[in-house]
């Protein structure tokens, strides 16, 4: 067996050894909790777990929006029913080990429709930096400045990041790596300030997601709280879309406000419902954009 391939085997192994114990550990955590996690649940209302539901789907379209943006700031506007199709039907790769095959996935439903590969790929690797650094944002503001200002550490270096002069550059130098030709059209300002406000947009609407089965610490809390769960979970990038590790950060987040058990069910709950807004966008977008181009 060749080197490379006993790595890529090894980073396999590695994956899976890390999703094993994280879903070990909180099968511990919730089977120690039990009798609380099901007086969590208890406490849900189908009428609150809906509403998280519609708010989920509003995030998503949020993040799509976002992803668009980039996309046609670099030179390749989508019809809003296509892009939909790309954006949503890709991501559901994020659930699969590994950070790659939602991007794969954009960058082949891309090339159909004429968008590509190095752009669909800057597209979707802009996303990650401009999510964490408004989630971190949204959770400073939100959460307080005496818990949570060591966030202050990480968001002057996103927002550096995120300046389009710095990320052309990035880009430039991995194509010319790659061997790939040049993006024919850098990203503007105005397209990172456009993406940037989406992104704020998708933050609100996760915060309601939340805000709809923990309204104790109320809105502004929700939305930090959801903000700061997710960024700890997507820097987990070998847990398919943070799996666990989101649901930890959560329980500690909503601590002050609800019990463990409590804060374990509403964790759960999150999860579930952002995965049945994964498929239900998903489903719609496809579609929606088949009738289009029936």
């Amino acid at each position: 067996m060749s080197v490379p391939a006993r790595r890529s085997r090894l980073k396999k192994v590695v994956r899976l050894g890390f999703l094993a114990v994280a879903l070990g550990f909180g099968t511990w955590a919730v089977a120690r909790q039990w009798d609380d996690v099901v007086a969590g649940f208890a406490r849900l209302s189908w009428g609150a777990v809906a509403g998280s539901l519609v708010a989920v789907v509003a995030a998503l379209l949020g993040a799509m929006m976002t992803w668009r943006t980039l996309l046609s700031d670099l030179g390749s506007p989508l019809p809003l029913k296509a892009g939909a199709k790309v954006f949503f039907v890709g991501q559901l790769g994020k659930y699969i080990p590994g950070t790659v095959w939602p991007m794969l996935a954009q960058m082949e439903m891309g090339r159909d429709l004429g968008v590509p590969r190095s752009r669909s790929a800057a597209a979707f690797f802009l996303m990650m930096p401009i999510q964490l650094a408004t989630g971190l944002l949204v959770s400073l503001v939100t959460l307080g400045w005496d818990r949570y200002g060591w966030l202050l550490l990480f968001i002057p270096v996103l927002f550096v990041l995120l300046e389009p002069k710095v990320i052309n550059a990035v880009i430039g130098f991995g194509l010319r790596r790659l061997k790939r030709e040049p993006l024919e059209r850098p990203l503007t300002r105005r397209g990172m300030l456009g993406a940037l406000g989406w992104a704020l947009a998708g933050w609100t609407c996760y915060g309601v997601h939340l805000y709809f089965i923990a309204p104790q610490g109320g809105m502004v809390f929700a939305i930090g709280a959801f903000a700061l769960s997710w960024c700890l979970g997507i820097m987990t990038f070998v847990v398919p879309a943070g799996a666990g590790v989101r649901e930890l950060a959560m329980v500690a987040v909503l601590a002050p406000v609800l019990d463990r058990g409590s804060a374990i069910a509403v964790a759960l709950t999150s999860r579930i419902v952002i995965v049945i807004g994964d498929l239900i966008c998903a489903g719609l977008a496809g579609i929606a954009a088949r009738r289009e181009s029936v």
